[in-house]
């Protein structure tokens, strides 16, 4: 099976490399767990991993991944709710101090459901999913005048704002920011070039980040 020997290739390299300096990092995360400040919750897009993508440690990340990065609002009845449950133990147990929110381009998910919508013959799982992304498409309207890359792009973002609210349906996630020991993030990630955008609520608007600090320079 050559892919599976190149996971163990990848595992072989992982501990000639990476494990050697990571080491005290493991065994100290062994002896006392998880402590992150930080949440992030993305799209499964192979494409788009948040611990390369955030150059993260061991340990500094608690991530949840799902088709197109959504979060559905709170409701706690007796059905399973994976994400749902991953959001109660990050802030109630790990107690982490930022959710940040990725979208990203070029997103299946999202594409899925602006080609599939109100198709007559919906799959067992993926439609029902991809429909919690029908409130920001309908904050957007019916995208005339712009191509479907330009529409998709503005709809990955809207979702992220839209999976924002959300968030804050949860009344454990409500208290928290209103007293501002948790915030909420939203960042946007360009599969074909590498760029990040963050959201700024304030404008209302997703705004690059630079490779580079202005100090580097």
């Amino acid at each position: 099976m050559p892919f599976f020997s190149r996971l163990i290739d990848g595992y072989r390299s992982f501990a000639e490399t990476r494990l050697p300096v990571e080491r005290n990092r493991y065994q100290k995360l062994a002896e006392t767990g998880q402590q992150p400040e930080v949440m992030v919750i993305c799209c499964c897009d192979s494409r788009v991993s948040p611990e390369v993508i955030f150059d993260a440690h061991p340990g500094e990340l608690f991530v949840v991944r799902n088709i197109a990065n959504l979060v559905p609002p709170y409701s706690p009845t007796g059905f399973t709710h994976g994400v749902s449950a991953a959001l109660e133990f990050a802030v109630q147990i790990l107690k982490v101090k930022y959710i940040v929110v990725m979208g990203h381009s070029h997103c299946g998910g999202v594409r899925a459901f602006v080609e599939h919508r109100d198709r007559p013959d919906p799959g067992d799982f993926i439609d029902n999913w991809m429909a919690l992304i029908a409130p920001a498409a309908k904050s957007l309207g019916d995208g005339s005048g712009l191509s479907q890359t330009d529409y998709l792009g503005r709809l990955e973002r809207a979702s992220v704002v839209a999976t924002l609210d959300n968030l804050k349906s949860f009344p454990w996630i409500k208290s928290r920011t209103d007293d501002r020991t948790l915030q909420l993030l939203g960042a946007y990630f360009d599969v074909a070039n590498g760029a990040l955008e963050v959201y700024d609520p304030a404008a209302g608007v997703f705004g690059p980040v630079a490779a580079q600090p202005a100090a580097a320079k």
